[in-house]
């Protein structure tokens, strides 16, 4: 199955635990998201980040709780990122961590894609329910 939508992000920089050294900046953000679509959700979740001394080089993971009803089916699941970008091309994961669904989401698996052009964020989640 598909779900499609657009979604609006808050970050927001949290301490950090860990420092980077010789010119690597490591980081630690709260996200906030609103999905709109096929599912209308909020998400809120934590994220690491490195940025590198080279101009467009980065990587990321978070985890990320989403609450509330995708095509009318209420719960919530939880998704795992992981994200990197070399020479300003980008490459993200973004995966249903398996059992995490509860509700009608209960057994919930899948990948979601995120797009952003033109300051718009939208989502592609395929999926399945067992």
């Amino acid at each position: 199955m598909r779900a499609t939508g657009e979604f609006e992000v808050n970050l927001q920089p949290l301490d950090s635990y860990a420092q980077g050294s010789e010119g690597i900046r490591l980081g630690r953000m709260s996200i906030d998201k609103q999905f709109h679509g096929d599912l209308v959700a909020t998400g809120r979740g934590e994220m690491l980040t490195a940025l590198t001394t080279a101009q467009g080089s980065a990587g990321y993971v978070a985890i990320e709780q989403v609450s509330g009803t995708l095509q009318g089916r209420a719960g919530t699941f939880v998704l795992q990122h992981f994200g990197v970008m070399h020479g300003g091309e980008n490459r993200l994961v973004l995966e249903v961590v398996p059992d995490s669904g509860t509700g009608a989401l209960a057994g919930l698996a899948g990948q979601m894609k995120i797009k952003i052009e033109g300051g718009q964020h939208t989502y592609v989640l395929d999926y399945a329910l067992a």
